[in-house]
């Protein structure tokens, strides 16, 4: 007879086949222009032409079209609210991210309470006992170590620089993706202001499983933004080169 373990399901699978590659953020929140369940799901198939093994996905209606277009591991979540724990922030959110079509769901798991009172352990065994993998999302590597302890399949660099007052750095945090790779048994994601593939590259050579890339593949409002400074501010270069 074979063990379970022998014969893992497909949601099982998914953090094995998104292993040393690139997952697209595929997200865009009320008020954008590319927001719309319909235009993530083809978003989503974008990123996999171009080469992606995973999409990351915000909300039900956004995972279920996705989810129908491309088959690829989704990591689900469900941004509610926008302070505090608000990356599925409740049990009952996680569990609507996978009844969605998520083959894994991610969620906030810093040391701030949860809104439904649970722990992150007892959220984390509760969705095993569905058959649910869970990414949790931490920001610093004491959180990192206790959500594996609490049961975490993998564990992200997501909310690094997003927890406390202070300004959010301008780059990735490198410094905590390599301590986390070096300290868990567990695949560690890297994602959070990744910008270029140098920089996803050097994520892959700290030990990341795999690397989250949003933004700057599917934002462009941002993307057309940091071009237009660029050039406001480089003055007129033909102008430069008249001769006097």
């Amino acid at each position: 007879m074979h063990s379970a373990q022998d014969h893992p399901t497909p949601r099982e699978e998914a953090l094995g086949r998104i292993a040393g590659s690139l997952v697209v953020s595929c997200q865009a929140l009320p008020g954008e222009p590319l927001f719309g369940a319909a235009i993530m799901a083809r978003m989503a198939v974008a990123a996999l032409r171009g080469g992606a093994s995973g999409v990351r996905v915000n909300g039900p209606e956004d995972i279920a079209a996705v989810r129908a277009a491309v088959p690829v591991p989704v990591i689900g979540l469900w941004k509610q609210g926008d302070t505090g724990v608000y990356i599925t922030p409740t049990l009952a959110a996680a569990r609507t991210v996978a009844a969605a079509g998520a083959d894994i769901v991610a969620l906030d798991a810093t040391s701030r309470p949860r809104p439904d009172g649970l722990t992150l352990t007892e959220t984390i065994t509760a969705l095993h006992a569905d058959g649910v993998p869970v990414i949790a999302d931490v920001s610093t590597v004491e959180e990192g170590i206790a959500a594996r302890a609490a049961g975490a399949d993998a564990v992200a660099t997501t909310l690094s620089g997003y927890t406390t007052d202070g300004p959010v750095p301008p780059g990735p945090d490198f410094e905590l993706l390599a301590e986390l790779a070096a300290e868990l048994d567990v695949p560690v994601i890297a994602e959070g202001r990744i910008s270029t593939p140098q920089e996803a590259a050097r994520a892959l050579a700290l030990g990341a499983h795999a690397v989250v890339v949003g933004g700057a593949i599917t934002r462009p409002t941002a993307i057309t933004e940091r071009f237009a400074t660029a050039l406001r501010g480089a003055g007129d270069p033909l102008a430069e080169e008249t001769p006097a």
